[in-house]
């Protein structure tokens, strides 16, 4: 089955599904609203079930070969007591694959250069989508009209899709949290690929990529909307006395490449990530918090299990009922551990839990944490019929 596809939105999630729809003979053109994702300024750790769907989508050798593994790290107090170890070996040992860290705008590029020449339409923001003909599907950009078999909408956390296809669903709402990250200037000299510091109510961790620079980031709780005129200076205020190397990365970072977003999630699950031949993928579907690195790798997935059903067929409309079947069940699970996660971790602010937990961490043997890692990372790419 093939047939032309619009998906809306170039980010990760939007440029895997376009990769994997042209896989499985579909005409596919991805609508993007502005000149790149508003994070590509960041990095991403992916773990083994993201990489197992880049392999799947043919770009996971060019990933790898972009990234760096992530064998040492672990979690820590602001005065660098060790709680948990990260045991990257084993990890691998157990998935085949380490977790790699890469810079986002990277992997952006590698996912864009997987496509052909003229697939990927900047500038264009779609306004409204029409399913009155049951065959096809119009959408709006602009003066621009578009009609297809297929439309994909991984338009984000905010999806304007979305709110057309579901008006009386809450829409995401703010997690609690916001977070303040950067990727530093220069190579920093670090003792870990990957670290995370939990104090009272904050968190600050950092990833190391394969030229030497880190990529850090700073949540911690805040209301919506607060905003800093000097990010750094602030990031420096509240975490400038954790322990090395927090303050060598702040000052290999400069003050205007530090992004601020608050960490928005849809706590009300969609009831269908499917309506007529229109499917949602990655934020729009499952926009969740990022305390177990899932986000990304979740929508890998979508794209992968979009692409396998349509090539199962034997309908567009049967193939996105199986891909909510596979998808809604297996994602919502995930966000909701993702915010059990950040319950847990970044948001604990009492001082006698923060000690509970912190206790109990450390009586942890290390397989434990690999254990909790792989419960979400054990996924293998679907076999179509």
């Amino acid at each position: 089955m093939g047939g032309t596809a619009v998906v809306v939105g170039g980010g990760i999630g939007g440029l895997a599904a376009a990769i994997g729809l042209r896989r499985a003979g579909w005409e596919t053109t991805v609508v993007e609203r502005g000149g790149g994702p508003d994070d590509a300024g960041a990095g991403i750790s992916l773990h083994a079930n993201g990489i197992r769907a880049l392999d799947a989508l043919g770009v996971g050798t060019a990933v790898r070969a972009a990234a760096r593994p992530q064998y040492t790290g672990g979690t820590r107090t602001p005065g660098g007591r060790l709680l948990t170890r990260m045991d990257g070996a084993a990890l691998e040992r157990e998935s085949g694959t380490p977790i790699v860290g890469i810079p986002r705008a990277v992997l952006h590029r590698l996912l864009r250069t997987a496509l052909p020449a003229g697939a990927l339409v900047g500038g264009a923001e779609v306004t409204s989508v029409d399913r009155s003909d049951a065959s096809r599907v119009r959408l709006t950009a602009g003066d621009t009209v578009l009609d297809a078999d297929l439309v994909v909408a991984a338009d984000g956390v905010n999806s304007r899709l979305r709110a057309q296809l579901f008006p009386g669903h809450p829409g995401p709402v703010h997690s609690g949290s916001t977070v303040l990250r950067a990727i530093t200037e220069s190579p920093v000299e670090l003792r870990t690929d990957f670290e995370l510091t939990w104090g009272r109510g904050a968190e600050f961790g950092h990833i190391v990529f394969a030229d030497g620079r880190a990529e850090w980031h700073a949540v911690f709780n805040s209301p919506a909307g607060v905003r800093h005129p000097d990010p750094l200076a602030e990031v420096r205020r509240r975490f400038g006395d954790w322990h090395d190397p927090i303050p060598a990365l702040l000052a290999a970072t400069r003050p205007g490449a530090v992004l601020h977003h608050d960490v928005n999630e849809l706590v009300t699950p969609l009831p269908s990530y499917a309506v007529g031949r229109v499917a949602l993928l990655g934020d729009a579907a499952h926009a969740m918090t990022p305390n177990l690195g899932q986000g990304a790798c979740q929508a890998l997935e979508d794209a992968v299990s979009l692409a396998a059903a349509l090539r199962a067929g034997p309908s567009v409309e049967s193939a996105l009922r199986r891909y909510d079947a596979e998808r809604r069940p297996r994602s919502q699970s995930v966000a909701r551990a993702a915010r059990r996660a950040g319950r847990m971790g970044q948001q604990l602010s009492h001082p006698v839990a923060i000690a509970l937990r912190n206790g109990a961490l450390r009586l942890a043997p290390s397989r434990v944490t690999v254990r909790a890692i792989l419960r979400h990372a054990d996924w293998t790419p679907p076999r179509p019929d």
